[in-house]
């Protein structure tokens, strides 16, 4: 087999390393070490942390190897382990080619070219644009959270709502318990109808686009395009899966975390699912309030992406450690099938549902025994000072303390608010990044107990929830400031 023959540059940095090493002859810095000259150089040229750390014992020698690193750099048009990564790159496709038979056609195969694409950033970046534009924004946003929202919720404000308000007041002679069941806060005029109108159609269309994209196995390159700007924020592109996944649920992606690598990844990723990546029914109804604001949508998506990214980068950078390697197997690019998505679908979407459903059931029966006791009132009339300084009216104080049980629940309350025109479009704005910022579902949260521990859970909440508010008042002060209209 021919060797590998790297870029001018490189080879003459090789040699000279090579002759190096000869001239040092009993004063070799790598005794414990059988390969051959050549290979310890080229793990000298990229740096390979045993080898250094075994180099730096000796300043005079470590000094020699980096102005040859430097002298090759500088002859280069990229990072020197870039060129000598493509380069075996290049070779490994040469004994591909020559070893397998491949068609006489004269054009490569659709799916390897469509491989290419995919994974390249110059062409993957606007192919995950339209992803996202046809997928997000138009299917789940404006089908899922709107056509269909709209749709379901009005058959529940004009038909189902109504005659459960006649119903337990011709039948229930008890106030309280009629506000239990019916009213404004009950269990089905509020909790089922929040459960089924606003959040199952976001998370139907979210889970069918989502299980689409998985049968046809484009995630995992996008897990591949994307391994460099993970590995800023301290992730490799492993942890794509989980954060696409939080798209859906962050309860099942906070579960999902087990498959990255290092502890520090996993840790790293779990805070960011719980900070800044919304749930399906979350960013579903804020992108049905927004869709018809596109400035307020980009600069909502902007702001959040940006907060993914900087809190992210300082978190890798205050943990310490390295990300992981990544090595993840490519599925053939396949056209999927319809049996396949619906059948994923429908299992997501019930595992969803049925986990969400109770927990808007309790949420109405705690608000419903927080008014009855007094206690709800209370709690509001304790945050009122906290959306009066966001910039948002007093009525608005009920969605973060529905927040507190589910995010999306909040979300919901949002939706309520907007419906009602009680909100102008900076604060849909404020609103819709404090709650997509606002603290771990309950769900999620005992996940993330359960996965990272007690102490770590704490930790993230105590930081959530104040830096949720404090960014909230900062982008309300600096969109008054600037007289940035929505």
């Amino acid at each position: 087999m021919n060797p590998v023959v790297y870029p001018e540059p490189i080879e003459a940095a090789i040699a000279r390393l090579e002759a190096w090493l000869r001239d040092l002859g009993d004063r070799h810095p790598f005794p414990g070490y059988t390969l051959s000259p050549r290979s310890l150089v080229l793990l000298l040229l990229q740096k390979d942390p045993a080898l250094w750390e075994q180099l730096q014992r000796d300043e005079e020698q470590c000094r020699e190897v980096e102005i040859e690193i430097a002298v090759a750099q500088n002859q280069l048009h990229q990072p020197l382990e870039l060129a000598i990564a493509q380069t075996r790159h290049q070779q490994a496709r040469m004994l591909e080619r020559v070893a397998l038979q491949q068609p006489k056609s004269g054009t490569q195969p659709w799916a390897e070219t469509l491989h290419q694409i995919t994974v390249n950033p110059i062409t993957g970046f606007p192919i995950l644009v339209v992803i996202l534009y046809l997928g997000v924004y138009k299917f789940v946003g404006e089908f899922g959270a709107g056509e269909l929202v709209d749709r379901i919720e009005s058959f529940f404000e004009g038909q189902i709502n109504p005659v459960v308000d006649r119903f337990v007041a011709q039948t229930i002679p008890w106030e309280p318990i009629q506000d239990l069941i019916g009213n404004e806060y009950g269990i089905i005029t509020l909790g089922i109808r929040y459960a089924t109108a606003i959040v199952l159609p976001v998370v139907a269309t979210y889970f069918l686009m989502f299980s689409l994209l998985e049968d046809s196995g484009y995630l995992p390159r996008l897990s591949l395009m994307l391994d460099r700007l993970f590995k800023w924020i301290g992730l490799s592109g492993r942890a794509v899966i989980p954060m696409v996944l939080g798209l859906g649920c962050d309860t099942m992606a906070t579960i999902v975390t087990r498959t990255l690598e290092t502890k520090r990844e996993r840790l790293i990723a779990t805070f960011l699912l719980s900070l800044a990546v919304p749930c399906a029914a979350q960013w579903g109804v804020i992108l049905g309030l927004l869709a018809q604001k596109p400035a307020a949508l980009i600069f909502w998506g902007g702001f959040i992406t940006a907060i993914f990214l900087g809190v992210g980068y300082l978190t890798a950078k205050f943990l310490p450690g390295a990300s992981g390697g990544f090595y993840m197997e490519i599925p053939p690019l396949r056209l999927p099938k319809i049996r396949n998505i619906l059948t994923k679908t429908w299992v997501r979407v019930k595992w969803y549902f049925w986990e969400v459903l109770p927990l808007f059931i309790w949420a109405s029966v705690f608000i419903w025994f927080g008014r009855l006791t007094g206690i709800f009132d209370l709690i509001i009339r304790a945050i009122e000072p906290l959306t009066l300084a966001l910039g948002m009216p007093k009525e608005s104080a009920p969605i973060f303390l529905y927040g507190f049980f589910r995010r999306d629940y909040g979300a919901a309350g949002l939706f309520d608010l907007q419906q009602q025109n009680l909100l102008t479009g900076n604060q849909l704005v404020v609103a819709a990044i404090v709650l997509t910022l606002f603290l771990p579902c309950v769900a999620q949260l005992q996940m993330i107990v359960k996965e990272r521990g007690m102490k770590i859970a704490m930790a993230m909440v105590l930081f959530i929830f104040p830096f949720a508010f404090l960014t909230g008042f900062i982008v309300n002060f600096g969109l008054t400031q600037l007289g940035i209209n929505f």
